[in-house]
């Protein structure tokens, strides 16, 4: 196997701001090699996630996606970024590239002079508040809610609710206690500035210790304030180091997310 088609997208970054958004690796393939040569090409990428793109025809696609260490169930912004590769490349030939997914069909097209995804909505119920995990976020503040998400990642996986943007900035992890806990973090406030909220996602149970902008994060934040908000479209902002912009939209057991996937390289990997 040689020259595989591999492109760096940085999708949900923020319009004119440089080194924004979430780096997601996508590579072009004819068909899937082995596993673990999908794993070694995820950890040779180092990037939070690698997509790996099939080809089914008629606009549509299988798509799988790997972190450094573990294949997950849903990423949010490596499909965006697949999408975005697809569309710039001319392979859509509509408007809208499906793809088939252990999560079920998911699609990305293009909306004005941004990129629309479709992902299923993922559901919350209340959640135990851990004085551990407390500490290992290293929140300056308590928690007004603790939610259990809906298992992704094949992780344990919370939503942390606080009361206001500075404790989200603030949060200094200690990723390695995270990792021994063995969960998922959101960690989540009311916005300013004109945002509706906004949030962090630390992820060590799935091989990131902090995602920049996370689409199937969102796919729970979204349910949950527009509920609070009364808002059926909102804009978010994940503000963790590198941050990144997107607007989400509620409808049914649906979450579409609205954004930016700019290319910030291409090339071409090759394999024995």
């Amino acid at each position: 196997m040689s020259g595989i088609p591999y492109f760096e997208i940085h999708s949900f970054a923020a319009p004119g701001e440089a080194f924004t958004g979430n780096p997601a690796g996508v590579c072009l393939l004819d068909a899937f090699p082995t596993d673990d040569i999908l794993r070694g090409i995820a950890a040779s990428n180092a990037l939070s996630e690698t997509a790996f793109v099939v080809p089914r025809g008629h606009d549509e696609w299988d798509l799988r996606w790997f972190t450094p260490t573990v294949e997950v169930d849903l990423c949010g912004h490596a499909t965006f970024a697949a999408g975005a590769v697809l569309l710039a490349a001319g392979q859509v030939k509509g408007d809208t590239a499906r793809f088939q997914t252990r999560s079920g069909r998911l699609d990305v097209r293009q909306d004005g002079n941004q990129l629309a995804m479709d992902l299923p909505a993922i559901g919350f119920k209340p959640g135990r508040h851990a004085p551990a995990l407390e500490a290992a976020l290293g929140l300056q503040g308590t928690p007004e809610e603790v939610l259990d998400v809906n298992r992704i990642h094949g992780a344990g996986y919370q939503m942390w609710v606080v009361g206001d943007e500075t404790l989200v900035r603030s949060a200094e992890p200690d990723h390695g206690l995270l990792r021994k806990l063995n969960t998922n973090v959101i960690l989540t406030a009311p916005g300013g500035m004109g945002l509706d909220f906004v949030s962090r996602f630390f992820a060590p149970a799935s091989g990131v210790d902090e995602d920049p902008v996370t689409g199937s994060a969102h796919c729970t934040l979204a349910p949950y304030w527009g509920a609070r908000l009364g808002k059926t479209r909102m804009k978010a902002r994940q503000i963790g180091p590198r941050p990144g912009a997107l607007e989400v939209k509620t409808h049914e057991e649906r979450v579409t997310l609205y954004g930016h996937a700019p290319r910030f390289l291409s090339g071409e990997i090759t394999l024995p």
